[in-house]
C-alpha cells in the first residue's frame, strides 16, 4: 500500500496547517457537489431533447387514416365510426361517397350544420351512440359559436336524403333534401372535448366518448377564446401530460370553432 504524503508549511503551525487542509477539503466537496448538479442538469436536458426527437419521429411516422380527412370520432359504446364534414366540398363527399345503406344520417336543425353520418349506425347503434352522433352534429354547426346551451338534432336513413329538390331546381354544393320520418333529439347539449392518443392521434367529439379513447383529455367550452390560442394551449397541455407534441394544425382541426379549455 502507497504512503499517503502531506505538504507541510514549515512556517505555520500544526493547527494553522490542519485549518488550511481542512477548508481545501471543503472547496474540494462543494466543487465535487457542483460538478454533480451540473451532470444531473445535462442528464436531464439530453433526456428532454431524446424525448423530443422521439416525439418528432412519432409525429411524422404516424400514418393518417381515410377519416381524418373529416371530422370524427368513435362512439363510446360500440365504436362506431362517426364522420361530419368541414366545408361544402366535404358534405358534399360525406353524403354522396361515403354514406351507405346501412348507416344513418344526422344534421342540426339550423342553417349552417355539417353534414354527419354514423358508420353502420342503422343496424348497431345504441341510444347512446346515437345521441353521442346528435352532439358531434350539434357542436359542428353555427349553433356552436351562438352561445345558446342546445340545438335540435334529426336523424334520417341514407334513402331519406336527396339531392333532387322540390321545386326542380339544382342544389348548391353541399345542399340537400330530406323527406320523410326524422327522429329528433330535442335541446341538444354542445358538450365537447379533445384529446390524445398513445401515437399521438388528436381525438375530439363528445365528453364520454373522448375519455374512453384518449390517454389525455380537456373539456372544452364555446367561444371563450380564439381557436388558435386554445390549439397551443392544448398542445402544452398533452405534451406535458404524455411527452408527445402533437401537430398545431391537427389540434386546431378538431376544435369546433373558437373554444375554452373548461376542465383537464
Amino acid at each position: 500500500m502507497s504512503e499517503l504524503q502531506v505538504e507541510i508549511n514549515p512556517f505555520k503551525s500544526v493547527r494553522e496547517n490542519a485549518n488550511a487542509y481542512f477548508e481545501k477539503s471543503k472547496k474540494a466537496k462543494a466543487k465535487l457537489k457542483g460538478l454533480e448538479e451540473a451532470r444531473k442538469r445535462m442528464q436531464a436536458s439530453l433526456e428532454s431533447r431524446q424525448a423530443k426527437k422521439e416525439a418528432k419521429v412519432l409525429e411524422r411516422k404516424r400514418k393518417k387514416e381515410w377519416f381524418e380527412k373529416f371530422r370524427w370520432f368513435y362512439t363510446s359504446e360500440n365504436s362506431l365510426l362517426c364522420i361530419a364534414g368541414k366545408d361544402r366540398q366535404s358534405n358534399e363527399i360525406i353524403v354522396k361517397k361515403q354514406m351507405q345503406q346501412n348507416d344513418l344520417y344526422f344534421h342540426a336543425d339550423i342553417q349552417g350544420a355539417s353534414h354527419c353520418i354514423l358508420k353502420e349506425g342503422r343496424e348497431k347503434a345504441s341510444a347512446q351512440d346515437r345521441r353521442e352522433a346528435a352532439i358531434f352534429a350539434a357542436v359542428f354547426s353555427k349553433a356552436g359559436n351562438s352561445g345558446i346551451a342546445g340545438v335540435d338534432v334529426y336523424s334520417v336513413f341514407p334513402e331519406q336524403v336527396s339531392k333532387q329538390a322540390q321545386s326542380g331546381e339544382a342544389l348548391t354544393t353541399g345542399a340537400f333534401m330530406i323527406y320523410g320520418k326524422r327522429e329528433w333529439f330535442k335541446k341538444t347539449p354542445l358538450e365537447f372535448a379533445i384529446g390524445i392518443q398513445e401515437k399521438g392521434r388528436i381525438v375530439s367529439g363528445p365528453l364520454e366518448a373522448v375519455k374512453k379513447q384518449a390517454i389525455a383529455f380537456a373539456a372544452l367550452e364555446q367561444g371563450k377564446e380564439k381557436k388558435s390560442e386554445t390549439a397551443k394551449k392544448l398542445q402544452r397541455l398533452f405534451e406535458k401530460k404524455t411527452g408527445v407534441k402533437a401537430q398545431l394544425d391537427e389540434i386546431a382541426s378538431m376544435l369546433p370553432g373558437d373554444c375554452g379549455i373548461k376542465a383537464v
